[in-house]
């Protein structure tokens, strides 16, 4: 696995290592559209507001959730095709010649 692949993959799996982030993670793409107000997260994961607007920060950081604001509100949504690019960097076999 190239260094700079290797060092995608481990930022993605240290974004959903953290139990509540795999949480939000789970609750916005288990939503209907894809998509879900920062408003709708606090009281599923039982924390304040700027303790999960830091988890979601670090979701969007490693790529697999965007953030639009409207109005007050933060929405998030997950990005086409992250949770597949993850779960098949998962299965693929571990490699130094890829």
């Amino acid at each position: 696995m190239p260094v700079q692949r290797a060092e995608q993959l481990a930022r993605l799996l240290k974004a959903v290592a953290d139990p509540t982030r795999l949480r939000l993670l789970s609750l916005v793409a288990g939503t209907d559209d894809g998509e879900a107000c920062i408003c709708d997260l606090t009281a599923p994961v039982e924390l304040s507001q700027p303790t999960v607007s830091h988890h979601m920060k670090i979701l969007v950081e490693a790529g697999l959730l965007a953030r639009e604001q409207r109005g007050k509100w933060a929405y998030y949504r997950t990005v086409p095709g992250a949770l597949r690019q993850l779960a098949d960097a998962l299965v693929q076999p571990l490699s130094s010649d890829q």
